[in-house]
């Protein structure tokens, strides 16, 4: 009885790697799909004399739901960072992401030469207000070794209810040996969009992720900067440190300030990653000048948002180089309540190119001081190109909300405020 279920485990575990494998392969598009299919069947043996060498001999009794687990996170680990395989409870947990409300510490994370590294702690959370900086490498959680983590791995063991507690193992420059640090969960919300009036008739407005109702709210924001009796002389769009997130948020915001023009387009290896996304004119998009700033921290959908309002002309880009995150991910839900994150494409902007591991650099340069002493400020240094199996760079052919940064102390800010004052004054100069 005992060996008929056994083979019966066996076949359903080959049945169920084969449909994994051809769905892979069947992103490889029909014309190729035959021969991939022949080189899998092939490797598929290797695969089930494998699975029962482990299940006959293995010292404890497998769970089936575990081992197949483990072989598909292992097939996504081999392609780039950004694809992975995600259990149920990982999957559920991701889904809030996009809600911007969640437990947890609230910090941004990346892997980086195999070890989990903090990109920033998110302003006024519990991570930030503990002392946790950029670049500080998590070597531990509860006391459990980070070693072979994925990203979602972490998320999943960093977030939790508000009121409770986690330790995590810090290793950071200068310090002689690991330091823990215990914090206190809360709830993490993180505002999408901030705005207000800087001076002389100059709107500030910072997005701080694409979440999903990003668009709308930059659009209340312009309704309460942008009247008719107070009409805007010029726009600062804030992209600094912002990692992403939805990219039909990124299309739909970049669509509030052009009336034409290619936004954004999509190529993968199948037609159906083929996409250009293009503006409508709306009929209510501002007319002042528009300068965006961004910086090292500004990835993927901030990155189209960049490109496009640059590529059309629409704004003058000041900061330093962006990430270089130039990919799309697809979340593909599988029939057990797990999930698949899968690279599909790569995104281009309106002049064609890839940003893929390049980045997009400004049309002025200005890195961010420190205002006491006019040293550099090393606050986001990992990019896109840093992170293992990286998708490679493609040669290319020839007042709702106050808290702002202080314009003083931000001498980013500061300077494109200066030149939309002279972009200004020189209009009436030409009017005069």
């Amino acid at each position: 009885m005992k060996r008929i279920f056994l083979r019966k485990r066996n076949l359903l575990f080959l049945l169920l790697a084969v449909f994994i494998l051809w769905f892979l392969s069947g992103l490889n598009g029909t014309n190729s799909a035959l021969a991939v299919n022949q080189n899998i069947y092939k490797n598929l043996k290797l695969f089930n004399e494998a699975l029962n060498l482990i299940e006959k001999n293995y010292v404890e009794e497998i769970d089936p739901k575990t081992v197949i687990g483990g072989a598909i996170k292992g097939m996504t680990m081999t392609l780039d960072p950004h694809s992975a395989y995600m259990a149920a409870d990982i999957y559920k947990e991701m889904q809030v992401d996009t809600k911007g409300v969640f437990g947890g510490l609230g910090i941004v994370i990346t892997i980086q030469d195999h070890i989990l590294t903090v990109v920033s702690p998110i302003e006024d959370t519990p991570a930030y207000l503990a002392g946790i900086k950029a670049q500080d490498r998590i070597i531990a959680i509860e006391g459990k070794s980070t070693k072979g983590f994925t990203i979602l791995d972490a998320v999943h063991k960093l977030r939790g209810p508000k009121g409770t507690k986690v330790t995590i193992t810090i290793m950071r420059k200068g310090l002689a040996k690991p330091k823990d640090f215990t914090i206190t969960r809360n709830t993490i919300k993180i505002k999408s969009v901030k705005y207000n009036i800087v001076e002389d008739h100059i709107g500030y407005i910072r997005i701080t992720q694409f979440q999903e109702s990003t668009a709308d709210e930059v659009k209340k924001a312009l309704k309460e900067i942008n009247t008719k009796e107070n009409s805007l002389n010029g726009l600062i769009l804030d992209l600094r440190n912002n990692p992403g997130g939805l990219m039909n948020q990124a299309v739909k915001v970049s669509d509030i300030f052009l009336k034409t023009g290619t936004i954004v387009s999509t190529k993968g290896r199948i037609k159906t990653a083929a996409h250009t996304y293009s503006a409508h004119n709306n009929g209510d998009e501002p007319t002042c000048p528009i300068i965006t700033m961004i910086n090292m921290g500004s990835a993927s959908a901030s990155e189209i948002v960049a490109g496009a309002l640059r590529d059309n002309g629409r704004a003058i880009l000041l900061g330093t180089r962006t990430f270089g995150k130039g990919s799309v991910q697809v979340v593909i839900p599988l029939n057990d309540g797990s999930a698949l994150k899968l690279t599909t494409a790569k995104y281009y902007t309106p002049s064609g190119h890839s940003i893929q591991a390049k980045g997009i650099d400004p049309d002025i340069f200005v890195e961010r001081v420190k205002q006491n002493n006019n040293s550099k400020l090393n606050q986001f240094t990992i990019s896109e190109k840093d992170l293992k199996r990286h998708l490679k760079e493609e040669k290319v052919k020839t007042k709702e909300e106050k808290k702002l940064p202080l314009v003083e102390d931000d001498n980013q800010l500061k300077r494109a405020i200066d030149l939309l004052k002279s972009w200004n004054m020189f209009k009436q100069m030409k009017n005069g």
